[in-house]
């Protein structure tokens, strides 16, 4: 289940989210810059081996301690399943992966551009330099 049938949206940024203090962040505010989700726009999920247990403090928490995260931190998700943010299943929808439009694991990577449309989809062991070429290129 992808949610892929569903989803209205056209844009990334019509989509209004929730960060780790539970206060909407509307995505509007990323018009014109391209988005890197999940590494410069991270959403913890905990459907991949209960890796991220905590609250959405403490995911925020570790994130900016053990990883020195300087970019925003969203509330805890889920990313597959009928239950699916409606954001995830507008990325899901808009590139789907290898084996399906399901999330397999963490760190799979949607690259954004500037009007909010998803350019490509990377997978979980896709090094962030991998994907450095495109990002140059989405920017102009």
């Amino acid at each position: 289940m992808g949610g892929s049938a569903s989803v209205p949206q056209k844009s990334i940024h019509e989509f209004t989210v929730k960060d780790y203090k539970n206060q909407d962040v509307d995505l509007s505010i990323y018009r014109g810059k391209v988005l890197l989700v999940v590494n410069i726009l991270a959403f913890p999920c905990n459907q991949f081996l209960k890796q991220e247990p905590g609250t959405d403090q403490e995911a925020h928490e570790f994130a900016c301690t053990r990883y020195k995260a300087e970019y925003p931190i969203f509330k805890k998700i889920r990313c597959n399943g009928p239950d699916a943010a409606p954001v995830y299943k507008f990325l899901k929808a808009s590139k789907g992966g290898y084996f399906g439009p399901s999330i397999k694991w963490n760190f799979t990577k949607f690259l954004v551009d500037k009007e909010g449309q998803v350019i490509r989809r990377y997978g979980t062991s896709t090094a962030p330099l991998a994907i450095e070429a495109d990002i140059q290129k989405a920017l102009g």
